[in-house]
């Protein structure tokens, strides 16, 4: 009965420690495999520029960060997690790989409400050079952001150059307190010698009469010269402000209108660097950039921040059918023609040129007059974007043959009137 009983025991332990061996060799082939796989991805730098080039040009960065969860997973630890040849289905073709049962696909499927990742027309390579910048990024994180300076109290200190308002004001006081200074001791001064000078004894006539003449204010306010000098100094201001009115009218600088929905260019285009063609889909094909339809946003949040009372705007606008009444801010009169997509796509204009640091902006306001001096400005100021576009070739070729400088947009009739006014 011993014998048996302690048999028994040694199998008991035999099975555990066999079992015990067998979970320890799983976990370390599991962490070997995981590491094989990151080791397939290459570090060179030419395929990590090549692969960061692709996550920008086929707005990869519009759903997926490195280290954080946006519209899609995020993708750092993707090739841990996956086998390589999976990626490459799933970037490729993730219809294909969702309906063909693949369980990890439909997971991540499920995961997202139902949003299906496009179809991209990229080779193993590309996607493995796109994974070479993820495995970089995850492995050298770029540096946090500064913090935002600020003052004692908990205000944002000002990072615009110049003179802040307050010391400004304090500068022109001390000013007219030493101009009142001056004026005092001038007055002192004058005082002395009109005294020294009725004490001297041999003064003619004429200069005891200058020394006791006495200032008479009312006669000098009256007299014809300072009524004329003050009659056209108030009809120069007049006219000036006139002037200075005239040419504000239309112009709506630093316009900035509350919308009917808290859209933030601040978090969209500069902490999840969207692009603003995304949106703003007509920019680069034609005249408008149009204002982006409520199916634009519900791409994203029919999956993200879906609680949030500022998306529950979106969800009522969709269900109602009835469009979202934004406020137009850029507004340029009739008698104006402005074509985006000649700017952007062919001038290669960058957004922030006539709107500013949008990136930066919580709410958008008018950063640019938008008036026709601002314009003609800018093309006398602009060279033209030749690189790459036989069209200019000629043109060039012919400008450098009689200019040092290079060629600008008025060199090829940009301040003629018909251009902008027809």
């Amino acid at each position: 009965m011993i014998k048996t009983t302690n048999y028994m025991l040694a199998k008991r332990i035999i099975v555990r420690f066999a079992a015990a061996c067998l979970f320890v060799c799983c976990f370390v082939f599991s962490g070997v495999q995981a590491y094989a796989q990151r080791d397939a991805v290459p570090t060179d730098e030419a395929i990590i520029a090549e692969g960061e080039k692709l996550f920008s040009e086929w707005a990869c960065n519009t759903c997926h960060r490195v280290d954080q969860k946006l519209v899609g997973p995020a993708l750092k630890g993707v090739y841990d997690r996956r086998s390589i040849d999976w990626i490459y289905q799933f970037v490729q073709n993730s219809q294909r790989l969702i309906a063909s049962g693949d369980a990890q696909a439909n997971a991540i499927y499920e995961e997202f409400g139902g949003l299906q990742m496009p179809s991209h027309d990229l080779t193993d390579d590309q996607v493995l050079s796109i994974m070479a910048y993820v495995r970089h990024t995850e492995e050298n994180p770029p540096a946090a952001a500064a913090a935002t300076d600020t003052a004692g109290d908990g205000t944002q200190v000002a990072a615009e150059g110049g003179i802040p308002s307050k010391y400004l004001n304090i500068i022109i006081g001390a000013l007219i307190v030493v101009l009142v200074l001056i004026l005092i001791v001038l007055g002192l001064i004058i005082g002395v010698l009109k005294k020294y000078l009725q004490d001297k004894a041999d003064l003619d006539e004429e200069d005891q009469e200058v020394v006791n003449e006495k200032f008479d204010l009312m006669a000098f306010v009256k007299s014809p010269t300072v009524i004329g000098i003050i009659t056209f100094l108030v009809i120069v201001l007049a006219a000036k402000n006139v002037i200075d009115g005239l040419y504000t009218v239309g112009v709506q600088q630093g316009y900035q209108p509350t919308q009917p929905i808290a859209f933030s260019h601040k978090i969209h285009a500069g902490q999840y660097e969207i692009d603003c063609q995304y949106c703003h889909t007509g920019v680069e094909i034609g005249k408008n950039a149009n204002i982006p339809s409520v199916n634009i946003c519900m791409n994203c949040h029919s999956a993200i921040k879906t609680d949030s009372p500022e998306i529950q705007k979106l969800y009522a606008a969709q269900e109602s059918g009835e469009p979202i009444e934004w406020v137009r801010i850029h507004n340029l009169p009739d008698l104006a023609y402005f074509n985006h997509s000649q700017h952007v796509n062919v001038g290669g204009i960058a957004c922030q040129t006539c709107h500013g640091e949008i990136q930066e902006m919580e709410v958008v306001k008018q950063h640019a007059p938008l008036t026709m001096g601002w314009c003609i400005d800018c093309h006398r100021n602009t060279s033209l974007n030749t690189k790459g576009n036989g069209y200019y070739d000629k043109l060039v070729e012919l400008h450098n043959s009689n200019a040092a400088t290079p060629m600008k947009v008025t060199d090829i009739g940009g301040l003629e009137c018909a251009k902008c006014h027809y």
